[in-house]
């Protein structure tokens, strides 16, 4: 069950909705190690003073703003906590907006804002009436420490909280060299307009995300099984993995095949001639230790 980043209000007016702020995004990129190539032992990160060449524990470091090259000034932890805006665990809607009016450029990260308890009726009240009015609910909300502008938006039957670049954040297009002028200065016919409408019509279709899928990660992951199952490995064996019994649920193991070897050993496989004529050997002997035992007594 994932927890919530806070819990708090969704405001806006005199209304209050107990809120939590949940995660509305899943992170699923491959990380790696950095090994020294020489014995593959793991690269440490470690602070070192640039004069000294000692490394430096952490009390003793602090946080500096670079004004000028090689210039700094030292923050106290008291001057960022006075810096930290009040209201937190709150979303705080100033405004309302047109959703569409919001260029893509804005949109940043996703939240999901969870209604606390008996706090449903006013959460659909909000929910309804924005998908009603198309609007978007702007204002502020603080994550940990930093205030961030976002954007509450209905989504079926959720509510988003969408996290927004300020407009300091974006570059403006002009400082690019792009083409201006229209189609009559690039000289663009009415056939070859057609053309382009005719081609993306051809290949139009309804969105789905469902189609979409990290290829990249999915080719990568297949290389680390395939050298995984090559032994091409990198790894320190503890004291306790020497004793590990064969079919031991590892991390390096396969597990469908952990299961098979499992299900074969207790007969749950598919029986081959060998064992259907132990079986049948089985059975002759068993009715005639009965037999012989009937005529016995």
């Amino acid at each position: 069950m994932a927890r919530p980043i806070w819990t708090g209000t969704l405001s806006f007016g005199l209304l209050n909705i107990p809120v939590k702020l949940m995660s509305g995004e899943r992170r699923v990129d491959l990380s790696f190690r950095m090994l020294d190539s020489r014995n593959n032992a793991p690269v440490r990160y470690e602070r070192v003073n640039a004069e000294t060449g000692e490394e430096v524990p952490w009390k003793e470091i602090v946080k500096a703003f670079e004004y000028d090259k090689g210039s700094y000034v030292v923050l106290e932890e008291s001057d960022i906590a006075n810096a930290a805006p009040d209201h937190k665990e709150s979303v705080d809607i100033d405004t309302f907006v047109d959703l569409e009016a919001i260029g893509p450029e804005y949109f940043e990260k996703p939240y999901v804002l969870e209604p606390g308890k008996k706090a449903e009726k006013g959460y659909v009240l909000l929910r309804e009436v924005l998908k009603r009015t198309g609007q978007a609910g702007v204002g502020r909300v603080v994550i940990r420490t930093r205030e961030y502008l976002a954007a509450v938006v209905p989504k079926d039957d959720a509510l988003m909280l969408l996290i927004l670049r300020f407009a300091q954040e974006l570059v403006d297009p002009a400082d690019y060299k792009l083409p201006e002028g229209g189609l009559e200065k690039w000289k663009i016919t009415t056939r070859e307009i057609d053309m382009a409408k005719q081609l993306i019509e051809s290949m139009s279709s309804k969105w789905n995300p469902e189609d979409y899928k990290d290829d990249f990660r999915e080719r990568l992951t297949k290389v680390i099984e395939d050298r995984v199952k090559s032994k091409h490995v990198v790894r320190k064996p503890t004291a306790d993995e020497d004793n590990l019994p064969e079919n031991a649920a590892t991390n390096v193991i396969d597990f469908a095949d952990l299961l098979k070897r499992s299900l074969e050993k207790k007969g749950g496989g598919k029986p081959t001639p060998a064992k259907k004529a132990a079986k049948k050997t089985a059975a002759k002997k068993t009715t005639a230790r009965k037999r012989t035992g009937r005529k016995s007594a």
